[in-house]
């Protein structure tokens, strides 16, 4: 709450309050008390009545909002004194009425007192940069491009000691993650969990000849990737799961472009290979074709067979994973610090409340901590591991279940641990309330941004995302693209992902992740892509023409860049049903379900997710009369030039093109 002070200038106490004049004997100051003080010329006393020869102000810590009560509590005076002071200046208030920091800080001068901010003390490896932006929760940017490196690089080195490993399982969605998964942990994820937590507890911790590792059992790399957007990767190993009879896959490609991007070893789970028609060493080659050569080919990737379903070579896969784990000098914490952890995921339990699965990533995590996650806050009144066992701390690499937060946190979030609840609760009011002011969605970077942030000294490299609608179009794009870099250029090109098929949603959840520019030769996109993209202000270009794409890309580079169209969706419907009309031919009823649907407008027909025409409107008409727009919530009946083979439950996007200048 904003208090608005009418008078700033501060006034004494009440009436009944007292003061000591110079000559250091205390008189009352109360009315009718007409004995006189030592004599004393004007310039004596500064304006409102505060004596220049009286003892130095003393120091008050507030924080930007304190209640009445908490106010008097801290300058040591009655409330009713504090509402007396706020009513002399103009401001009428009760006990509990909270008062921003300019406000206190008025009425506390009025009793003697200068107030400064109070520093909220948050828990950080150290007393220099902290890893985690106060005002945001988000972490902070730095030159290493993990929060577990700059977690690690933050605490002496006595302080450092070796931790589980964190392991993500990644890959083709019928390559068996799940069951290696279920195999590794030697449960079956559709028989439940102990303890009563709700059955997906989205990471747990294995044990092997003594040492444990910590698997995260994320939905997919899309998962993986929209959490490492936030700055908060937690993964130190990558395990890709191919299946042996199959090969690799579009998502395996993907997996392994997601992967490279977090910079994290890869490991190779090569599954099934029980199975007759295995075939290890054509999969082996199509791994090396995609930059994952084998170690036994004179590569850095290991290549572990398994089959998940006869539970065959799960040691050796655990070996291996415990072997890169210490060959890495980075997967290393400190336990003797304040936790901080990243949010795996979270629900509203009906019974509960609030639960937040977190893995501890620096820190010991204890039963009772206040601690702050993002925009809210807590104090650990609970806390259950994988097995939905009663724990009282949590160490590094540890995920726990836990209890106690205000609202549910968002996954990706980062926990930290603050002095006490107070200051949790300032501290998340803080950064909500800069959440407020500064809204608005994670941006990647433009090919017009690409080339100012290069004259600024800032950019040194172009990521870019190739889809294309087939092989014999894509490996020309990418030779093309590659061919621009130059061994004496400033700037240089990395396509950190090539794909055969439509711009789907991982593609751009990858682009926010990395700040990658997507470029699509002959391709469609789906939309939640095409509503991320909008969202997120992900540049997609598409062509049909393949020199024109690299002569974009060519053009971005030397800043030369022609101005782009884009198009920006103003209006979607729903087709509700068809109407045949004589000279007209059939028209869609529709109901506008966002935004406006114009009249001037163009538009897109999405069946089942997919693009099946894209035309101009030919008319609309709300009721019997021709209008130029309908707004959301409303009917309406629409023509397109062209087209006339609606079906009820098409979606009908209303576009206009728009041209975008370079920055």
């Amino acid at each position: 709450m904003a208090t608005v002070i009418k008078d700033a200038t501060p006034k004494p106490a009440g009436p009944a309050s007292s003061r000591d004049n110079a000559d250091g004997v205390r008189r009352s100051s109360g009315p009718g008390d007409n004995r006189r003080s030592s004599p004393r010329g004007p310039s004596d006393r500064r304006p409102g009545g505060q004596d220049r020869r009286a003892a130095e102000p003393k120091l008050v810590e507030l924080p930007d909002q304190i209640t009445v009560r908490d106010l008097a509590t801290l300058i040591n005076v009655s409330p009713i004194n504090v509402i007396r002071e706020l009513m002399n200046n103009g401001v009428m208030a009760n006990i509990n009425q909270q008062l921003d920091f300019d406000t206190a800080a008025i009425v506390a001068s009025g009793f003697g007192y200068e107030a400064k901010p109070k520093q909220i003390v948050v828990a950080t490896p150290s007393a220099e940069q902290p890893v985690i932006d106060p005002a945001t929760g988000e972490a902070a940017p730095g030159t290493l491009s993990t929060l577990r490196q700059r977690l690690l690089a933050k605490e002496a080195s006595d302080m450092r000691e070796r931790r589980p490993p964190v392991v993500t399982v990644m890959g083709h969605v019928d390559h068996g993650k799940t069951s290696l998964l279920d195999a590794i942990r030697r449960t079956n994820v559709a028989a439940g969990e102990a303890g009563g937590i709700t059955q997906h507890v989205g990471a747990y911790q294995v044990e092997h000849e003594g040492r444990k590792v910590t698997f995260i059992d994320t939905p997919g790399h899309e998962a993986f990737t929209a959490m490492r957007a936030r700055g908060a990767q937690v993964t130190d190993i990558a395990v890709l799961v191919v299946a042996a009879d199959d090969g690799v896959m579009p998502q395996t490609k993907e997996a392994i472009s997601h992967a490279k991007a977090a910079q994290v070893p890869i490991i190779v789970a090569l599954n099934k290979i029980d199975k007759p028609n295995a075939n290890p060493e054509r999969v082996k080659k199509e791994l090396s074709e995609n930059g994952l050569v084998p170690d036994e080919w004179g590569g850095d990737t290991m290549v572990v067979p398994v089959s998940a379903k006869q539970r065959k070579g799960i040691d050796d896969l655990l070996e291996a994973i415990l072997l890169v784990a210490e060959s890495m000098d980075t997967i290393r914490a400190n336990s003797a610090r304040p936790a901080i952890g990243t949010i795996i995921e979270s629900e509203l339990d009906k019974s509960r409340g609030p639960m937040a699965t977190v893995l501890i990533q620096n820190g010991t995590l204890n039963l009772g901590d206040a601690v702050v996650v993002g925009s809210v806050a807590g104090k650990v009144r609970a806390m259950f591991d994988f097995r939905g066992h009663r724990v009282k701390k949590a160490t590094p690499s540890m995920p726990v279940s836990i209890l106690g937060l205000s609202d549910v946190p968002a996954a990706g979030d980062i926990l930290e641990v603050v002095e006490d609840e107070r200051a949790a609760r300032a501290l998340a009011a803080q950064r909500a309330a800069t959440k407020t002011r500064e809204a608005g969605p994670s941006r990647a970077t433009t090919l017009d941004e690409f080339f100012a942030q290069a004259k600024a000294g800032k950019a040194r490299k172009l990521l870019l995302i190739v889809k294309a609608d087939n092989d014999g179009s894509l490996q020309p794009i990418v030779d093309s693209l590659l061919r621009l870099n130059t061994p004496n250029a400033e700037v240089s090109i990395e396509i950190i992902h090539r794909g055969i098929g439509g711009i789907t949603e991982g593609d751009v959840e990858l682009a926010v992740a990395s700040g990658a520019v997507i470029l699509g030769f002959e391709v469609d996109m789906d939309t939640a892509a095409r509503r991320k993209a909008d969202v997120n202000k992900v540049d997609i270009r598409t062509y049909d023409v393949i020199y024109k794409l690299i002569e974009d890309v060519e053009l971005a580079l030397k800043g030369m860049l022609a101005p782009k169209i884009v198009q920006r969706t103003v209006g979607v419907a729903e087709v509700k049903q068809t109407f045949k009309i004589s000279r007209i031919g059939v028209v869609a009823g529709l109901i506008v379900r966002s935004g406006v649907a114009q009249r001037n407008a163009q538009v897109r027909i999405l069946r089942a997710g997919k693009e099946i025409y894209t035309g101009k409107v030919g008319s609309l008409k709300r009721l019997t009369e021709d209008v130029q727009e309908v707004r959301q919530g409303f009917e309406c009946g629409l023509s397109i030039e062209g087209f006339g083979d609606y079906k009820p439950g098409d979606t009908i996007e209303f576009f206009v093109e728009e041209e975008q200048r370079p920055a």
